[in-house]
């Protein structure tokens, strides 16, 4: 296994928030543009959604070199966008790209509670070496996570299907993130209370 580097903070937040930002940027640009390739027409937002792909794994690819290591929920997102990137395109139908991020969140969810299920958190297994926690910290943590991707799951579905193709481009973008980030930083309570003391010497 390759050991992984550190790197400037500000490079790592650059590469793994940068390619959703040129997503949005692009997609500002272009939204109300049409583009016509092979005989068949594409709106903006297909268009944006196809460029995202290349951009997210060239970022990705700088980040796996300068790192020597990649996320496993890293991999299975840029998969996810390359897969429903390429249905969206092949069908000429941005609806796949939409329902991408429900799907992410969805199976998010049905693991970690798949790992509650069984007694285990598999959050602990992905994070463990970020955030140290005793087990009842993780499995209290992975509850409430399970509990915030299923509706941010559900949150997704509304807003596509109810809101204007811009209005989702700028919650997918700003909104979900920032929610999740906000989440996180509320724990911080169950970080410090359950954290795992450094032994001595």
């Amino acid at each position: 296994m390759a050991e992984k580097k550190k790197i400037n903070g500000m490079i790592k937040t650059v590469l793994e928030l940068g390619p959703t930002i040129a997503f949005f940027v692009i997609y500002l640009r272009i939204k109300d543009d049409m583009f016509v390739f092979g005989g068949t027409e594409y709106s903006g937002f297909i268009v944006s959604a196809v460029v995202f792909i290349p951009i997210l794994l060239v970022a990705m690819a700088i980040l796996w070199h300068l790192t020597g290591h990649l996320s496993r929920m890293q991999v299975f997102t840029a998969f996810m966008v390359i897969f429903f990137g390429g249905l969206t395109a092949w069908f000429n139908d941005e609806r796949f790209f939409k329902m991408k991020t429900s799907i992410v969140y969805g199976v998010f969810s049905g693991l970690l509670g798949i790992g509650l299920l069984q007694g285990k958190s598999y959050l602990a297994y992905v994070m463990g070496e970020l955030i140290p926690m005793t087990e009842e910290g993780w499995m209290i943590l992975t509850r409430r996570l399970f509990v915030l991707f299923l509706l941010l799951a559900a949150a997704n579905e509304f807003v596509w299907r109810t809101m204007s193709e811009e209005a989702w481009v700028k919650i997918e973008t700003f909104g979900f993130p920032a929610v999740l980030f906000v989440y996180l930083m509320l724990q911080s309570g169950l970080f410090q209370k359950y954290a795992l003391e450094e032994e001595e010497g």
